[in-house]
């Protein structure tokens, strides 16, 4: 059932998820397909709402897949408040500066001896496969890969030798391999990666094409997510979560409140426990606008 708002307010949610009405005291919301519209920008009903939040106290973290120099797309809008967790869960950094100012507050890396084994095992289950490398402060890819980024990688190569000993990654950590497949259907990819490399590493997707990216060993948004939660004393049930694809799935789950988008995947939808309207009708504004007005 929905309300006038758009907010779907009786989805049947996991047994272990509580829905009391408990204040929450952490917003955090996945960018694109969810905080962002289509064209990448953020509305000014949003941008009010998350300042509206913070004004009441309620701290706002920015939850993405995206590496940190693609921030700029919030704190442009948002003038610079704010946390992101980036590379799903890859990095920590501090928006408050303002752009070009980033800081990277926590780094957990993938490990180059087992970025060059989880390329070689993908390379075995699914022929075909090319990669682009991550990292702190730089960006590399093979000439196979395809030009879906808005940047110029740093070095083309191959996988191998990029990720080399000595190679040209070897003085930054590798925060997330991206792995496509010209020819795969996305979610299958997904599932045969999984179970190729088991739990060396996190694999998932938040791309509508075949594009997977892969982290570290039990690095996920949710995961990080509840390292910052814990350093300042947030229990789950005080966050308040929003987003829309696979990477979104376990940081759905472990949030207190959680909402996926009018326009979200399956999984998330079925993660969360709730759902809030599209991404372009801003969903996730209609949300905290609900709390704020609730709020004793």
């Amino acid at each position: 059932m929905r309300d006038n708002d758009g907010v779907t307010s009786a989805l049947e949610a996991p047994a272990t998820r509580a829905h009391a009405a408990v204040p929450p005291r952490l917003i955090a919301t996945d960018l694109d397909g969810t905080l962002l519209r289509d064209d990448k920008s953020v509305s000014p009903r949003t941008v009010a709402a998350l300042a509206a939040a913070e004004a009441a106290g309620i701290e706002v973290f920015f939850v993405t897949g995206r590496p940190a120099r693609w921030m700029e797309v919030v704190s442009d809008h948002l003038h610079g408040h704010g946390l992101a967790i980036c590379g799903n869960g890859a990095a920590v950094v501090d928006l408050h500066e303002g752009p070009g100012h980033h800081r990277f507050t926590m780094v957990r890396e993938v490990g180059h001896a087992n970025a060059r084994e989880t390329v070689r095992l993908l390379r075995e289950g699914a022929p075909g496969t090319v990669f682009a490398v991550e990292q702190t402060y730089a960006f590399h890819q093979e000439h196979a890969y395809p030009s879906i980024h808005v940047e110029r990688p740093d070095t083309y190569g191959d996988a191998d030798e990029l990720l080399a000993p000595g190679g040209v990654t070897a003085p930054l950590p590798v925060l997330k391999l991206l792995a496509f497949h010209p020819a795969l259907e996305p979610d299958a990819f997904l599932a045969l990666a999984r179970a190729v490399v088991g739990d060396r590493v996190t694999v998932t997707r938040s791309s509508p094409t075949a594009l997977l990216e892969i982290s570290g060993p039990g690095v996920s948004k949710a995961s990080t997510l509840a390292m910052c939660c814990a350093e300042r004393g947030i229990p789950p049930e005080e966050v308040v979560a929003f987003g829309d694809m696979p990477n979104d799935v376990e940081m759905l789950t472990w949030a207190g409140q959680s909402y996926a988008m009018g326009n979200a995947h399956p999984d998330a939808l079925r993660a969360a426990g709730r759902r809030t309207a599209a991404n372009n009708e801003d969903g996730v504004a209609v949300v905290i606008e609900r709390i704020l007005a609730e709020l004793p």
